[in-house]
């Protein structure tokens, strides 16, 4: 099952991080993935694949809807 996942996207995988936390922010795509835990703000990398292997769900998605207000004009 191929799930897709955008920069900017909250996604929940497997375990949680060592702080607790269990949600983390896609900000770097790639042949690598690159996650911030949202709790605590530390940063994880990620292979594509093993991600694809670890990712449960896709929280929130900031591709289909404009649910942020960074880069807004206004």
């Amino acid at each position: 099952m191929q799930t897709t996942y955008h920069l900017g996207d909250i996604v929940r995988l497997k375990k949680p991080h060592a702080c607790g936390g269990n949600e983390w922010r896609i900000i770097r795509l790639g042949m690598d993935i690159r996650v911030k835990c949202r709790r605590c703000e530390h940063s994880v990398l990620i292979p594509r694949t093993r991600f694809d292997r670890l990712l449960r769900a896709v929280l929130e998605c900031q591709h289909e809807g404009e649910t942020g207000g960074e880069g807004t004009d206004g």
